[in-house]
């Protein structure tokens, strides 16, 4: 099941336990707007290229619509709709007034040049500047694209509306970027299995994880676990997939991913196949990569007390039905990895403010915002009698419904 029919079928689970209308549901789900461009740029050796480029603005009942850009050759309207309509659900859960949009372009960025992705940047802002903003529509780095990007954006927007900070968020620090940013979506993950494992009478200390993805949100991940005492047993990026039952020294790791571009060849661990790394054994599982990973070939092998959710839809509905009839408890990707987009919210705060705050302030804020979107899932989780998946769908679409109903939006 691709992820657009995943989400959808999510939708409409969760619109049955609300009790939601059909006009009402079919108002929710219907994208605002589905933008589709073509990028002719001039490639360095002159000849000229064409990418198309996608954003897709899901949902504004709540406030401007947020999400980020992604570069990479498999950019469909189908994963970028079910990636805007997630937001939509997440930064409703996070309770941050923002709505849902997604945005991507089709081409593998590492075959292009600095000179080119820049190029390539540009011509997709000039097309789509009067269709964001900082009230209408707020794009972010994705796979793919970084505070460089950003970078870029804000500044080719900035020629036609004015130097405008809040326009993009996940910035580099000198054009207004935030502190703790870039650790945020990791960090998030932190709070959000500290949440729950509190909840079940546990601490971090002393459980083993294993991390499929080694990038920015698992890297962050398994730095912050290690530091609270947590044993990370196994870790996987695209280059391969390392283990120690005793856990791995994540410093030590680090160090080596910077100097060595991933995890193949850490001394400090044994190497394994990287198609084992989901079902090695260990008390919670953090995917952290791709979407689709957690399919019904490999849910029953799982071993995995707790899966916390730090990728985009990874765990397909089929998975989800074996695992929680194994009794595995999955914190859901809409809740545990709404960090990014909370620290985003911030800085977009901060722009708009020109009052810029330290990242002590941005991490208290963050674990306070965690915390509470914990709490108002298990409550909607008691209400509907559902597992934290339901809990966190019916959550964000009770609040977009209610502001649709409000603003006198329903069809």
């Amino acid at each position: 099941m691709n992820a657009l029919a995943a989400t959808n079928r999510n939708f409409k689970l969760a619109s049955r336990l609300l009790g939601l209308d059909s006009k009402l549901e079919k108002s929710l789900l219907i994208p605002f707007r589905e933008i589709k461009v073509e990028c002719t740029l001039p490639k360095d050796d002159g000849t000229l290229v064409s990418y198309v480029g996608f954003r897709i603005q899901h949902d504004n009942a709540r406030g401007p619509m947020k999400g980020g850009i992604r570069y990479h050759p498999e950019v469909d309207p189908d994963e970028v709709n079910a990636l805007a309509q997630l937001m939509t659900w997440k930064t409703a859960v996070a309770n941050i007034p923002y709505g849902g949009a997604k945005g991507g372009i089709g081409c593998n960025p590492g075959e292009l040049s600095i000179s080119e992705l820049e190029r390539l940047t540009r011509v997709f802002t000039q097309k789509i500047h009067d269709l964001i903003g900082i009230h209408t529509d707020v794009p972010a780095p994705d796979m793919g694209t970084d505070p460089q990007t950003m970078a870029w954006i804000l500044d080719e927007y900035s020629k036609f509306h004015g130097y405008s900070p809040a326009v993009v968020t996940g910035k580099p620090i000198d054009l207004g970027g935030s502190l703790g940013r870039d650790a945020a979506t990791g960090r998030g993950v932190l709070f959000a299995t500290e949440a729950l494992l509190n909840d079940q009478g546990k601490s971090i200390a002393g459980q083993r994880f294993v991390i499929q993805g080694f990038g920015n949100v698992g890297s962050w991940a398994a730095q912050l676990i290690h530091e609270a005492g947590g044993k990370v047993v196994a870790v996987s990026d695209v280059s391969g997939a390392i283990k120690d039952k005793n856990g791995i020294d994540i410093p030590s790791l680090i160090k080596h991913v910077k100097e060595h571009k991933g995890v193949k060849g850490f001394s400090g661990a044994n190497a394994i196949e990287g198609s084992s790394i989901l079902v090695e054994d260990c008390d919670i599982l953090i995917p952290a990569a791709l979407g689709g990973v957690i399919n019904r070939e490999n849910a029953k092998d799982i071993k995995a007390k707790y899966i916390i959710e730090a990728a985009n839809h990874p765990t397909d509905p089929e998975a989800d039905e074996i695992l929680s009839k194994k009794g595995v408890i999955i914190l859901p990707d809409i809740f545990a990895n709404s960090g990014g987009v909370t620290v985003s919210y911030f800085e977009w705060v901060q722009n708009i403010q020109g009052f810029m705050w330290d990242e002590e302030k941005v991490n208290a804020e963050l674990k306070k915002y965690i915390q509470q979107g914990f709490k108002d899932v298990k409550e909607m989780c008691k209400t509907h009698n559902c597992d934290l998946r339901m809990g966190a769908f019916t959550l964000g679409l009770n609040r977009v419904a209610r502001a649709t109903v409000l603003r006198g939006w329903e069809a």
